[in-house]
């Protein structure tokens, strides 16, 4: 496991800028005690603020409303998975859906709500967002995220999440540097959802090259993008190979 594996694994699970009320409320059995729900819940929203993210913090919400379902709060769940969106190719999405019920958990969603907002009509898509992500169909994601008929995501959630879409452009930016070392332009604008001199921008900022010649964005080279050929060698020595020979003999 690389350094910086470790690194990341470590940040999973007690982020740096936790703080240190939700810390001590999701380490013990307090995690289960529905009076800390609106902790946090308000978590979840300064996250959404601050451009932090914390799934454990997360999914200790989701488990306090499976158990008790009359604390549901579907704009608490919605940006719960918006911010697991923005965690490709990490589990965290699914990790969330396998503590959501697949009946709608609200018992009063549907008759007073708004229909728009329903997690019941939310959830599948944002499950559909991250099939696409998932698949590196990031095109299709881009498309599907910015349809019409999506506009009550983007205006009253999406909206609210501090740099939503270019964390999602980080996730493009991972999955393209673990893959290739040069990408057209063209088909690079399509997977960032940018243009012009907003995609050039951005190729700056991540620290790739735009050949404008040849219409093609260098990859700096990492242990990812790169082929190193691997050599195996056995040893074994005369006796050894004897062995080897005499149990296929005998079986």
């Amino acid at each position: 496991m690389t350094t910086t594996t470790v690194s990341a694994t470590r940040e999973w699970l007690q982020p740096s800028k936790r703080p240190e009320i939700i810390d001590t409320l999701i380490s013990g059995v307090d995690r289960y005690n529905p009076s800390n729900v609106g902790i946090l819940e308000d978590y979840i929203y300064h996250q959404t603020r601050t451009n932090e993210y914390d799934c454990l913090a997360n999914l200790a919400i989701l488990k306090l409303y499976q158990f008790n379902p009359e604390l549901y709060n579907a704009d608490v769940v919605v940006n719960i998975l918006l911010k697991a969106l923005t965690a490709t190719p990490s589990p965290d999405f699914n990790l969330c859906m396998a503590l959501l019920s697949e009946r709608n958990p609200n018992p009063n969603s549907g008759e007073d709500g708004d229909p728009e907002n329903d997690p019941s009509t939310l959830i599948p898509i944002l499950a559909s967002l991250s099939k696409l992500l998932h698949e590196c169909r990031f095109p299709a994601f881009w498309l599907l995220y910015k349809d019409e008929t999506l506009s009550h995501l983007r205006e009253n959630f999406t909206v609210e999440i501090i740099g939503f879409e270019d964390a999602i452009r980080e996730v493009v930016v991972r999955a393209v540097k673990s893959t290739f070392t040069k990408i057209g332009v063209a088909r690079l604008g399509s997977y960032l959802d940018l243009s012009g001199d907003d995609l050039g921008a951005y190729i700056a900022k991540v620290g790739w090259n735009l050949d404008e010649n040849t219409g093609t964005v260098a990859i700096p080279l990492n242990p990812d993008n790169t082929i190193q050929a691997t050599v195996v060698r056995e040893s074994l020595n005369l006796q050894q190979l004897v062995k080897i020979i005499s149990h296929a003999q005998v079986a």
